[in-house]
C-alpha cells in the first residue's frame, strides 16, 4: 500500500506581545505614583466612576518587602476596594503580641477590643499587596496603570493641569486632568517642583532585619524581645517565614544574614539557619512632613505628604487612609460640588493623623532602644504594673493599631 508523503508542518508564528501602555492624553484624574497607595487611590475612583491614569515610572515592582504590617483601620478601608477577603485569607493574623526580657514574658497585649471586624494586625509582604491591588486596578481598567512613565513637569491651566513626561522608550507624552495627585514617595518630584516645604530629619536609630523560616514555637505570636543591648522583633509571615528586626549600633549595610542570627542569638537565645535566609535588610530612620498637602489643583499623599519611622509599620497603613479620605472629595469636586472647605478639613486631619502616627512610632523605638541592665529591669516592671489594667492595655492595643 501506497505511503503519502510525510508532510513538513510550518509552525505558527508566536503571538506578538503586547505593545506597551502608553499614557492616555487625557483623564480625569492623573495619580502620580503607582505604588500601594496610588494603586488603592485609582480603584476607589474607578469604582467611583472617575477616569484614572496611574504613571509608575519604575518598569518593575520590586520584589523586597520591607513593608509587611496591615492594621484594621486600612483593613476597614482596603474592604473599600475588594481586597480585604484576600489580604486577610493569605496574610497572618496576629491577634496577640507579647513582650519578653531575659527569658520571662512583661506583657501580653491581645487586640481583639481594637476593631470588630478585623480584631488583628495582619502580616502579608507588601509584594503581594501591591499584586492584589494591581488586579483589582487592572479588572476596573487594564490600561489605567502606565510604567515606565516619568512625570517631568506640570502646570495648571484654569480648570485643568498638564502633565508631561516620558514614557517606555523615551517617547515624550502629556496628559490633561482635572486633578494631579502626588503618590510618588518620600522623595516625590511633584512636591519638589511645586516648591512645597518640606521638613525632615534622620533619627540616630538604626536597624538589621531578615526572613528565615519560622521554627519558633511562637505560631502568630508577634514578640518584642526588650533586651539591654536593643530590642529584636519577631513577627510570623506566610508561607511558614518569620521576620526579624534587630536594633544596632550603626547602620549595618555590610552585615550577612549570619551576623543577624548572631545578634538574635545573643540576645534571645533563639537560633536563626542563616543559610535559609530570604531576605535582608538594613535601615535606618527619616521623618518628614510637608507644610501643605493641598495646592491648586495638586494633592499630595501617603509618603509624598508625611514619612514615619516604619517601626509599628504604620506608615503604608497611614497612606491608603489618606487615599480613603480623600477619594470621595476628588469624585464630589468633579461633579461639580464645592469641596474647598472639605479640602482644607481633609488637610488638617490627615496632617493631624501624621503627627499622631508618628509620635506613636517614636514611642516605639524609644521602647527598643539600648538601656543599663538596672534601667531596664526598672522600665520592665514598670510595664508589667501598667499591663495589669485592662483598661491601660486595650488603651495601648488601640493605639498600637492605629485606632
Amino acid at each position: 500500500m501506497a505511503t503519502a508523503p510525510a508532510s513538513t508542518a510550518i509552525p505558527s508564528p508566536l503571538p506578538d506581545a503586547p505593545p506597551p501602555l502608553v499614557p492616555r492624553p487625557a483623564a480625569d484624574v492623573v495619580i502620580a505614583g503607582g505604588g500601594p497607595v496610588g494603586m488603592y487611590l485609582a480603584i476607589l475612583l474607578l469604582q467611583a466612576g472617575v477616569s484614572v491614569q496611574v504613571l509608575e515610572q519604575r518598569q518593575v515592582r520590586s520584589a523586597h518587602s520591607r513593608a509587611i504590617g496591615v492594621h484594621p483601620p486600612a483593613l476597614e478601608s482596603l474592604a473599600l476596594a475588594g481586597i480585604a477577603g484576600a489580604m486577610a485569607r493569605e496574610g497572618v493574623q496576629i491577634s496577640h503580641g507579647e513582650a519578653r526580657s531575659a527569658g520571662r514574658t512583661v506583657a501580653r497585649l491581645g487586640f481583639a477590643a481594637a476593631s470588630a471586624r478585623y480584631p488583628y494586625v495582619l502580616t502579608l509582604p507588601q509584594v503581594r499587596t501591591e499584586e492584589l491591588l494591581k488586579e483589582r486596578l487592572q479588572a476596573l481598567d487594564p490600561q489605567a496603570l502606565v510604567r515606565g512613565a516619568r512625570v517631568e513637569s506640570f502646570e495648571e491651566d484654569g480648570p485643568s493641569v498638564r502633565v508631561h513626561g516620558t514614557a517606555d522608550e523615551g517617547s515624550a507624552f502629556t496628559s490633561t486632568a482635572s486633578l494631579l495627585v502626588a503618590a510618588d514617595g518620600a522623595r516625590s518630584s511633584i512636591r519638589t517642583a511645586l516648591g512645597t516645604p518640606w521638613s525632615s530629619r534622620l533619627l540616630p536609630d538604626t536597624y538589621l532585619m531578615g526572613d528565615f523560616p519560622d521554627d519558633t514555637s511562637d505560631g502568630s505570636l508577634g514578640v518584642l524581645y526588650l533586651e539591654p543591648e536593643g530590642i529584636v522583633e519577631s513577627f510570623p509571615l506566610p508561607g511558614g517565614l518569620r521576620r526579624w528586626v534587630v536594633h544596632t549600633d550603626a547602620l549595618a549595610t555590610d552585615a550577612s544574614a549570619a551576623d543577624l542570627a548572631a545578634m538574635v542569638r545573643h540576645r534571645t537565645g533563639h537560633r536563626l539557619d542563616a543559610t535559609r535566609n530570604s531576605m535582608l535588610s538594613a535601615f535606618g530612620v527619616r521623618i518628614g512632613r510637608a507644610e501643605r498637602l493641598v495646592r491648586g489643583r495638586t494633592l499630595l499623599i501617603g509618603d509624598a505628604a508625611h514619612v514615619i519611622s516604619p517601626i509599628g509599620g504604620q506608615g503604608m497603613n497611614l497612606g491608603w487612609l489618606d487615599a480613603a479620605a480623600v477619594a470621595p472629595l476628588i469624585a464630589a469636586a468633579l461633579q461639580g460640588e464645592p469641596v474647598g472647605t472639605r479640602l482644607r478639613g481633609f488637610e488638617r486631619d490627615r496632617r493631624r493623623d501624621a503627627v499622631v502616627a508618628s509620635a506613636q512610632a517614636r514611642v516605639n523605638m524609644m521602647l527598643g532602644r539600648p538601656l543599663p541592665v538596672g534601667v531596664m529591669a526598672l522600665r520592665n516592671a514598670g510595664l508589667e504594673r501598667m499591663f495589669r489594667s485592662p483598661a491601660l492595655a486595650g488603651a495601648v492595643a488601640r493605639r498600637f493599631t492605629m485606632q
